[in-house]
């Protein structure tokens, strides 16, 4: 029997990775003085700093979850940003739902199956993205410090393969 745990949190592999490069994207900041282009890496930044960061539930200590809309644990849409220091790692895991992940800043790397091979992973930099299908076992880490965008539709539930590796276990 798997250990399951409602969370408002990620998961992580790759099926689909597409990149951008929009750091030399330049975007007008709103306001009715004239003002200099923005760049998207440092509006996203800023976007970060105002965030109330957490304790993310269900995932292994040191990873942190922002909610931006909408509630996890309900039958409803949401979008959430975790965020990981550098070397995190996150046991293979299933969810009953799609996620779909995009990586804001730093590496996310992830992989499909039931056993964590980092020779398998799959690397995804900043904009990339990957969508995971419902009852797919995967598993990720991140390099660097990592921040990527989660949205779904909850509940969001996580099931780890070994039950050994849910937080609630150790």
């Amino acid at each position: 029997m798997r250990n399951k745990h409602t969370l408002f949190l990620l998961g992580a592999i790759v099926i689909a990775a597409c990149s951008k490069a929009a750091a030399n994207d330049e975007t007008p900041k709103s306001s009715s003085a004239p003002t200099a282009p923005v760049s998207a890496a440092n509006a996203a930044r800023a976007d970060q700093q105002d965030l109330q960061w957490g304790p993310a539930p269900g995932l292994p200590a040191g990873g942190e979850i922002a909610v931006l809309q909408g509630d996890p644990g309900s039958n409803q849409p949401f979008t959430i940003r975790l965020r990981f220091p550098n070397g995190y790692k996150i046991p293979p895991h299933t969810h009953p739902t799609v996620e779909n992940v995009t990586v804001l800043s730093g590496t996310f790397m992830a992989g499909m199956g039931t056993q964590f091979n980092a020779s398998q992973m799959q690397t995804l930099g900043r904009d990339g993205f990957a969508s995971i299908p419902a009852e797919h076992p995967h598993y990720a880490m991140a390099r660097g410090l990592t921040v990527i965008q989660l949205h779904a539709v909850g509940p969001f539930v996580i099931n780890y393969v070994n039950p050994a590796d849910a937080p609630a276990a150790r």
